[in-house]
């Protein structure tokens, strides 16, 4: 029984979490998020960072105070010398200079010491949810992966977490450095002058307005802007992915055009949104040079009257860029605290999705048991309101081939699912040597099963560990046997490296059908006592398929084996035949009692028979 599930656009299906994008809950993902990094394991790290961050920011606001004493100290200095009455003291100058070179190194040394700290708290968070989602994957059930797509999931392990992990470095250092700049600033500000602080502060209100207004406007272009973007990046792959298919059907013309108008919005999104927020930087400036000219008038006022030094007025423009910046920090780390909130939502949900239960009480040990299968009045569907395995019973005895065949969507690969309890049944029950399926602790009921499935799967290394995948501990004369006994041992020998030739997405000198050997053997090799063979030998030809089929039915002796086929001739000596239909059995039998029967079996044994002869 096939579950298909919709497909996305190949990894493509769920794209990273973009700028723009908000979490549902802010505050709950924020929580949990705080809650995880709260452990003894990142807290003393965090302390130590928050210590040196505003140490190496304080150190750093002092400069300008005393860069304006240094400042005041030559003013004066030219004054007396006009007057007569003295010179500069270049020895104070370099005194003072001297103290603030060795105070914005110490800052430059504590700000690093804080960089150092926070990136290696943001690489060990990325790293320690990397670990806690492979080891959740584990124990998540099939019906998860089966109801979503593979980019979907790829981008919790990838996307979410690389966008946490680098909004977390950035977003908790500037946020610190932000405030504590903020304040010191305007304590520093304060401490020159009460009025010219106020002049300065009247700016504010104008320019967080207008920032305000224009982000605003631009954020629904940048929310545009990814969309189209990822729907750009989506076709792509998925053209690349299916290039042979979109010429055999002259479709070049189409896609261009359907690529054409998706750039064309993405175009259109990505000007207006650099365009608002190219606008920022101008409109900031203009009003940044607006307050300085106010505080330039007003500080020359006070310096006549003598309320403060004109190194004062030198320190205080410093402080004024000192003053916005931080505040246009702050707003972006607002904007990166969201980042984090999206993409901690999505990874937290994940880890917080429903799991298998891994082991029960009292499990029964699979080592003693033969190979026994029954099943009792088994009822089950994947959506409890569509049952599709209607009371189904049979029993298997050890050591027999038991084929299972009937149209698509009979319910054939259902029942092995049930059977590698990859589902539960909804009603009855599936029993091994007398035990309940649910009596084992999964991992060690599924010890018990090798399976070769329709669909390949090799991963990127050697043949030689593609093999040994079945038995890791199997030695390099074991995996030859077991490839002999595949028939896979003449067209590996052939291949430039032999058993040590590494497979990997551009091996295009192996086809479907040798790789399917390669996964035959990789059965032989573990050696189960429950073997299962869905479509095993679908992907070769006939020659390749006599020879696979002895070796099949050697592995097969005197071990229990369900094959499901759709090639009724490969399953001709087979002890029990279950003809499935409609998630029923409705008949059983070997191949020449059901030929005899004349019924569903039959029917569908004489049409494939005369689809052959007429080839």
């Amino acid at each position: 029984m096939s579950n298909e599930r919709p497909r996305g656009r190949g990894p493509m299906g769920h794209g990273p979490v973009m700028a723009g994008e908000k979490a549902k809950d802010f505050k709950s993902s924020m929580k949990k998020l705080i809650q995880f990094m709260s452990t003894s394991k990142y807290m003393f790290r965090l302390i130590a960072m928050l210590v040196f961050a505003i140490a190496g920011t304080a150190f750093n606001i002092v400069g300008p105070t005393i860069l304006g004493d240094a400042t005041t100290e030559i003013f004066e200095g030219l004054i007396k010398k006009i007057s007569g009455t003295g010179g500069i003291d270049f020895d104070k100058i370099i005194s003072t200079l001297t103290m603030l070179l060795g105070l914005y190194l110490l800052s430059a040394c504590f700000s690093f010491v804080q960089g150092f700290i926070m990136t290696g708290v943001a690489n060990d968070v990325t790293y320690s949810l990397r670990k806690d989602i492979s080891k959740k994957i584990n124990r998540m059930p099939l019906k998860y992966f089966e109801s979503r797509t593979h980019g979907e999931i790829l981008s919790r392990v990838t996307n979410d977490i690389d966008t946490l992990g680098q909004s977390l470095n950035q977003s908790i250092t500037q946020l610190i450095t932000s405030v504590t700049t903020l304040i010191g600033v305007l304590i520093m500000m304060l401490r020159i002058s009460g009025w010219m602080t106020l002049a300065a502060l009247c700016i504010l209100p104008i320019s967080m307005g207008l920032i305000g207004s224009i982000m605003k406007r631009s954020q629904k272009y940048f929310q545009s802007q990814q969309k189209f973007l990822g729907e750009i990046n989506g076709q792509v792959e998925e053209v690349f992915s299916g290039h042979n298919i979109v010429k055999v059907f002259n479709k070049e013309e189409s896609v261009i055009h359907e690529f054409e108008e998706t750039n064309k919005k993405l175009y259109d999104s990505a000007w207006k949104s650099q365009f608002f927020s190219g606008m920022m930087m101008p409109i900031m400036q203009f009003i940044g040079n607006l307050g300085y000219v106010m505080v330039a008038l007003l500080g020359g006022y006070l310096t006549i009257k003598g309320s403060i030094q004109v190194g004062q007025i030198q320190s205080f423009f410093q402080y004024i860029r000192s003053f916005t910046q931080p505040i246009q920090q702050i707003a972006q780390v607002g904007n990166m605290l969201q980042q984090s909130a999206a993409a901690g939502e999505r990874v937290f949900e994940f880890l917080e999705e429903e799991e298998e239960d891994q082991n029960v009480k009292d499990a029964v040990n699979v080592a003693k048991l033969n190979g026994n299968v029954e099943f009792e009045n088994v009822s089950f569907g994947y959506n409890k309101d569509q049952i599709i395995i209607n009371d189904f019973s049979a029993k298997v005895q050890e050591g027999k081939k038991i084929a299972i065949v009937g149209p698509t969507g009979a319910g054939k690969t259902t029942m092995i699912k049930l059977l590698m309890r990859f589902y539960d049944v909804n009603a009855g029950v599936i029993k091994v040597d007398g035990h309940d399926l649910r009596a084992f602790n999964r991992n060690e009921l599924r010890e018990m099963f090798g399976m070769v499935l329709q669909d390949t799967w090799l991963f990127n290394g050697t043949i030689m560990e593609n093999i040994r995948y079945g038995r890791l501990d199997a030695t390099d004369e074991e995996v030859i046997e077991a490839a002999k006994a595949a028939h896979a041992h003449h067209f590996i020998m052939t291949q430039p490296d032999g058993y040590q030739m590494t497979l990997n997405e551009e091996t295009s000198n192996i086809s479907q059908g040798q790789k399917q050997l390669l996964t035959i053997a990789r059965a032989i090799l573990a050696d189960p006592k429950i073997l299962i063979l869905d479509e095993a030998t679908s992907s070769v030809d006939t020659r390749t398929e006599i020879q696979i089929q002895k070796a099949m039915d050697h592995l097969m002796s005197g071990r229990t084996s369900f094959v499901i086929a759709h090639r009724l001739s490969t399953i001709k000596n087979a002890d029990l035949i279950l003809v499935m239909k409609d998630g029923d059995i409705i008949e059983q039998g070997n191949h020449d009692e059901l030929l005899a029967a004349n019924g569903f079996y039959s029917n569908l044994y004489n049409s494939q028979f005369e689809r052959a002869e007429a080839v």
